[in-house]
């Protein structure tokens, strides 16, 4: 083999799982109404095993929920609602989901996901879920978000990232959001 290709294969091979190393949304898009998905978590700390994923709620979510996962316990943080609403029995909501982390045990060798449900705001654009994983020595803080009309890997440790795609009416891009950024997430 050539030199230059050896060089090539070498740089490739320990740069390929830098790259595809994020958390990210098992299902990157969505339109308004509901939503559920999952966190895809495809590695630990280098060589040290996750024990928790703590993942902030963006603003405008007032609804989100965690799934359950065996053998994993799971820790909600609530604020309250600057506007006080009803939920789909008519029961008032005062507080919102802020923050939810699981915590458990990931080998490095595995991959795994958790599961979350919400209903998606309105609004075409890019919608951040700044993260932290935790492991049993050191974290991964997944909290990176790319400055408006930047690509999602434009920034060391992008925060998963679903995209808003509106409604069939269309609707106006969300404050701060414009469809470049949008072009430019890879999963």
């Amino acid at each position: 083999m050539k030199p230059y290709f050896l060089a090539f294969a070498a740089a490739a091979t320990l740069i390929g799982p830098a790259a595809s190393a994020h958390i990210v949304f098992a299902q990157p898009t969505a339109a308004p109404g509901g939503y559920v998905g999952a966190l895809r978590i495809t590695h630990g700390c280098g060589a040290s095993p996750t024990t928790a994923l703590a993942v902030t709620i963006p603003a405008g979510i007032d609804n989100a929920k965690p799934q359950a996962k065996a053998g994993w316990t799971i820790e909600i943080t609530r604020e309250p609602l600057r506007n006080p609403t009803r939920s789909e029995s008519g029961a008032a909501v005062t507080e919102r989901v802020k923050a939810i982390t699981w915590r458990g045990q990931l080998p490095v060798d595995q991959f795994d996901e958790v599961g979350l449900s919400f209903t998606v705001p309105a609004g075409v654009g890019p919608l951040y879920f700044p993260t932290v994983q935790r492991c049993e020595a050191g974290e991964n803080r997944w909290t990176d978000i790319p400055a408006a009309g930047a690509k999602w890997t434009s920034v060391p440790r992008p925060a998963p990232v679903i995209t808003l795609t509106g409604s069939s009416g269309g609707t106006a891009p969300m404050p701060g959001m414009d469809m470049d950024t949008m072009s430019g997430m890879a999963h």
